[in-house]
């Protein structure tokens, strides 16, 4: 119902704003599609506001709705995303804003792919096809390197002229496919194993430029990211530009930001290891230099030694030594010779001394008889008898004149 104004009989505010939370609250219930535009999420609060913009006219409401709602959201609802909301119109009359009070969210449009994507990489996540432990290191420099992409495609030759220009002798084997559409995943799947299969391809590279969401699509479909789970050879994904991520990247070994950076990850840069090289060759030079003089050094404190630089010192005095030894044996031997040629000296003249040839020698005599005895008196000798005188000098064979001839010095002078 109209209100009754005038002039002369305004509403009030209030009025005005009552009346229009009554018209808001009989519209009821209703469904909105629109794009959302801002997600604010506050600590602690159990409401979560959100701003629903329409894609075509530059129209946007408030929209609110429980944290519970929100949270239950898979994938979770971020920015961008296009939505159908069932929700209440609402007017807050103490500050005259219209806000919808949602009861149900539902993604559509690009939002229901992204949910269906994000669906599938919590399966596959789940399953462990994107652990990072099964993730395998690319090889420093490839005999050959294998290549999918479009025939004739910016991505090709991106990836060709960077990587010939950074290392030269590179050799590639293409397999070509299509990168959009239904049929590009089974030829992108039929690439990779035909390329995997061969020996001498050391890294698959997948390759594409960029693109929106629907036709980077085949690169997240299960079935060729399986097959890169299966691979044996190392495998780079190469899919659009940085911000675009399918489900490729995050099987892939490495994921390189664009084609151009994928030529850079699988071969390295000549110029860049020539200089390696040469700083590692200088590096190796010093070192060597280093160590030679620190043994020159060794050498020549070994060398001014004594007993290098003068070993005849060494000899002249262990010579001197020998010398004096020699020396001092000889007085010690000189010595003990004197000792003993004295000690023999007085042994002979004490042996001399109690010799019976030394008494002899005096003028002593020993007379035996023919039986070798010693005779030592007159008594029993007979005239006639035969004896021995021993002298000093032999023995003088005697016969006895007569058998007694007094000694005249043993019967005195009254004898003589």
């Amino acid at each position: 119902m109209a209100l009754d104004t005038s002039p002369e009989a305004p509403a009030p505010v209030r009025q005005i704003a009552q009346a229009i939370s009554g018209w808001v609250d009989r519209l009821g219930a209703v469904w909105v599609e629109g794009q959302v535009a801002q997600v604010s999420r506050r600590q602690g609060m159990a409401t979560v506001f959100l701003v629903l913009r329409d894609p075509i006219a530059d129209i946007s409401i408030s929209v609110t709705c429980s944290r519970v709602l929100f949270d239950s959201l898979n994938p979770p609802l971020v920015e961008g995303a296009s939505v159908i909301v069932h929700a209440k119109p609402t007017f807050y009359a103490p500050r005259g804003t219209l806000s919808l009070q949602a009861r149900d969210i539902r993604m559509v449009g690009l939002g229901e792919l992204l949910a269906r994507l994000e669906r599938r990489r919590q399966l596959l996540a789940a399953e462990g096809l994107f652990d990072h432990a099964l993730k395998r290191p690319l090889p420093f420099l490839p005999s050959k390197v294998g290549l999918v992409t479009a025939p004739g495609s910016a991505a090709e030759r991106d990836v060709l002229e960077v990587a010939r220009r950074r290392w030269p002798a590179v050799s590639f084997e293409i397999a070509y496919a299509a990168m959009q559409g239904t049929r590009s995943a089974p030829e992108v799947i039929a690439g990779l194993e035909r390329l995997d299969k061969d020996p001498d391809v050391d890294v698959i590279v997948i390759a594409r430029g960029g693109g929106s969401v629907e036709d980077l699509l085949p690169f997240s479909d299960e079935t060729l990211i399986r097959a890169v789970h299966r691979a044996r050879t190392p495998v780079v994904s190469a899919i659009g530009h940085e911000p675009d991520q399918p489900l490729l990247d995050l099987v892939a070994d490495v994921r390189a930001a664009t084609p151009t950076d994928a030529a850079k990850r699988v071969v390295p840069d000549m110029a860049e290891q020539v200089d390696l090289l040469h700083g590692a060759r200088s590096r190796l030079r010093r070192a060597i230099e280093g160590r030679v003089a620190a043994e020159q050094a060794r050498l020549d404190m070994v060398r001014s030694r004594p007993s290098l630089a003068a070993p005849h010192s060494l000899l002249d005095n262990r010579s001197a030594e020998v010398v004096a030894l020699v020396e001092r044996a000889r007085r010690t031997l000189t010595h003990r010779l004197d000792r003993a040629a004295d000690e023999i000296g007085h042994q002979r003249a004490r042996a001399r001394a109690l010799s019976p040839l030394a008494t002899l020698e005096r003028g002593y005599a020993v007379v035996q008889d023919t039986a070798g005895h010693v005779v030592t008196t007159t008594v029993g000798v007979q005239a006639g008898a035969s004896l021995s005188i021993r002298v000093s000098d032999g023995r003088i064979a005697a016969t006895v004149a007569a058998d007694h001839i007094p000694d005249s010095a043993s019967e005195g002078p009254d004898h003589a």
